[in-house]
């Protein structure tokens, strides 16, 4: 389709600004940006529609058009609803570059022009794509009972004959098209993806698992995305969906890779719907939380307890437990936010797969508070023989939150981003939040000291030495270590003896010979011989408390 249609097509309520001679232009797709520099993710045709959120100045707008006009797109479209009437200078900017200019009426969502455009050039190119966007467009009018992106994925596989899916930057499956992927395969090709977005190659990415080649889509919300002067894309890397599709688009026609386009598009507008869903929880979150951090009384906090649980736990009436998590995002080199990070990574983290429903299966509020997301968990009680609570069924535990998650995650992170994150125990009433939320941030102090990109600290390590040990001092820890371990080490290595082994074993079996010898596979008498040189090598005696703890100490700090 031509610029000239999209002019001429009341609803859309285009206005042009510039660039009467170039609207015979074809429009080959759509794209939403407010990034400053959206390049990387243009192949030329596309009509950009734009907030404007990129403009701190005037001076702005002549590099902005400039990518753009390089990039070979069709034309720009400004929304109104951010700064009222278009600048002069982005006008000016446009002319200059001869890249047509429209505004859009404040009234006119860019979701309904992005809808009118892939119809119409899917129409042009593949009268199935064509049936795609009409039955997403009901879906989207009927609400959630319609059946969500899963319905354009089954017309993918029944009229294009693509088997693809729909995940989570953390490797959930959201929708899918016939058997769910494997858990292992659904992480790997959220790995890929992700590492690919950090890296800036261009999509679609490609990757090979168990002999079958799987091409890899962005999708991104219209309505979400980073904010105002955004250059970075760690801002929304980790929350942006990904199509899967079970087919080499490596030797694609641009035809072909334009349909899969416009269908990332489609499910970009549920995916907005959802976003928009959870809305309700995170003002719901916020408002707990100011109650609880300015001590308000805690009747006034069960009050607005009430009102969260019935939300969140739909049918239940009243949440007998909580639980808090604090996740922190922090970057290097950089003055990214990372609160709303943090906050949309731990809706996904405490995304309840055993849920069911058309809705995404929350059952969370996540609030933000400066570079850290909390999240207000509801936990149902499980009741004993004669009814009463016998303690929340559901207890979140902080390396079981991770578990499925890191490798997706560590790959989004790369090399300059730290996720952290900490778990409270579960308290039944309101007065215990405030302790509970501060349980959660120590915790997550705790999990800060620690090595790695993705690290969890429960509330059950602040009352162990793993609450000491990563706070020491590393000229100490390496001091005390090396008087108590190099003997060893040395010795094991002239020797091949073992000690290490043989020690780590020995105060893991408290002290017991039989047992110990019996992990190790040896003779009492041989684990006696080997006990007796280290004590000889470290002058300690392991039949000492004091000895025994300054060893294990060591080992965990070596």
């Amino acid at each position: 389709m031509r610029l000239r249609a999209l002019l001429e097509t009341e609803a859309l309520g285009l206005r042009l600004l510039g660039g009467e001679e170039e609207l015979d232009r074809t429009v080959r797709g759509v794209m939403t940006t407010d990034l400053r520099d959206p390049s990387r993710y243009l192949t030329g045709g596309e009509l950009v529609l734009t907030g404007l959120a990129w403009r701190r100045n005037s001076a702005d707008s002549e590099p902005f058009v400039r990518i753009l006009a390089s990039a070979g797109v069709a034309g720009l479209a400004a929304g109104e609803a951010e700064l009222g009437d278009i600048p002069d200078d982005l006008v000016s900017a446009c002319r200059r570059n001869r890249l047509p200019l429209f505004a859009v009426n404040e009234d006119v969502a860019f979701a309904t022009i992005t809808e009118y455009v892939v119809r119409q050039v899917s129409g042009e190119r593949a009268g199935d794509l064509a049936a795609v966007v009409d039955r997403h467009r009901r879906l989207m009018t009927s609400g959630p009972a319609g059946g969500g992106p899963d319905v354009v994925l089954d017309l993918l596989t029944t009229d294009l004959d693509l088997r693809a899916w729909v995940l989570s930057p953390t490797g959930r499956q959201i929708a899918g098209a016939g058997e769910p992927l494997a858990p292992g395969v659904c992480a790997a090709l959220a790995s890929e993806h992700l590492a690919a977005v950090r890296t800036g190659r261009r999509g679609p990415h490609r990757i090979s698992i168990q002999g079958i080649t799987y091409s890899l889509f962005p999708i991104r919300g219209h309505g979400r995305g980073p904010g105002p002067g955004t250059r970075d894309v760690r801002e929304s890397v980790l929350s942006d969906w990904m199509l899967a599709v079970e087919a080499d688009a490596g030797d694609w026609p641009a035809e072909r890779l334009d349909l899969l386009q416009g269908v990332t598009q489609l499910i970009a507008v549920e995916r907005d719907r959802r976003d928009a869903a959870r809305t309700v929880r995170r003002r719901l979150a916020q408002e707990v939380l100011e109650l609880v951090q300015t001590g308000a009384p805690p009747a006034e906090i069960a009050a607005r307890l009430r009102v969260a649980a019935p939300v969140l736990l739909p049918g239940l009436g009243a949440a007998p437990h909580w639980q808090v998590v604090v996740a922190r995002v922090d970057w290097e080199g950089g003055d990214i936010p990372g609160g709303p990070v943090a906050q949309s990574l731990l809706e996904e983290i405490l995304v309840d797969p055993s849920m069911s429903g058309p809705e995404p299966s929350d059952r969370i509020a996540v609030a933000h508070a400066g570079d850290e997301a909390i999240a207000l968990v509801p936990l149902p009680a499980l009741a004993g023989e004669a009814g009463e609570d016998k303690g929340p069924d559901s207890a979140l535990h902080a390396d079981a939150l991770l578990a499925a998650v890191r490798d997706p995650l560590a790959a989004g992170l790369a090399d300059d981003g730290r996720l952290t994150l900490g778990v409270s125990a579960a308290v039944h009433s309101a007065e215990g939040l405030r302790g509970a939320l501060e349980e959660a941030r120590h915790a997550r102090r705790v999990a800060a000291a620690r090595p790695g990109r993705v690290c969890a600290a429960g509330h059950h390590e602040l009352a162990s030495h793993v609450l000491l040990l990563p706070f020491v001092p590393d000229d100490v820890r390496r001091a005390f270590t090396a008087r108590l371990l190099d003997p060893l080490r040395d010795y094991d290595r002239r020797h091949r003896a073992e000690l290490i082994p043989t020690l780590e074993a020995f105060l893991d079996c408290d002290g017991s010979w039989t047992r110990c010898a019996t992990r190790l596979h040896l003779h009492v008498n041989t684990l006696r011989y080997r006990v007796g040189r280290i004590e000889q090598l470290t002058s300690r005696d392991l039949s000492r408390l004091e000895d025994k703890l300054d060893f294990f100490l060591a080992l965990r700090m070596s």
